[in-house]
């Protein structure tokens, strides 16, 4: 989860919690499975959260999911349940996550 120069600035998302975004995600999948980053490079499209898939599914394929545009706690659900479920390669992306879904920078992913 990006909280850098944009993503986690109150200065630009005045309207959302993000230190309540990043202790929800931590309350529900544990506090190594949410890591808060330095910028990602995707600033336009903040708030940016990637999704790693487990080493298992990692090595069957799987890729990060990134998603854009993460601002509120719907998203913050859907995303906690599909993680829950599995996430990437495990679970395909719940319809809804799909229109967060963004690609990485380039050099990135």
């Amino acid at each position: 989860m990006c909280r850098d120069c944009c993503c986690g600035s109150a200065r630009k998302h005045p309207d959302v919690d993000h230190a309540g975004q990043v202790a929800r995600l931590r309350s529900a999948l544990g506090q190594a499975g949410v890591r808060v980053s330095a910028c990602l490079d995707a600033c336009e499209r903040s708030n940016i959260v990637v999704v790693h898939p487990t080493p298992t599914a990692r090595r069957a394929g799987a890729r990060p999911v990134w998603l854009g545009y993460v601002l509120d706690d719907a998203v913050i659900g859907d995303l906690t349940a599909w993680v829950e479920a599995g996430g990437p390669g495990i679970v395909p992306l719940p319809e809804i996550l799909g229109l967060y879904r963004t690609n990485p920078p380039t050099g990135q992913g």
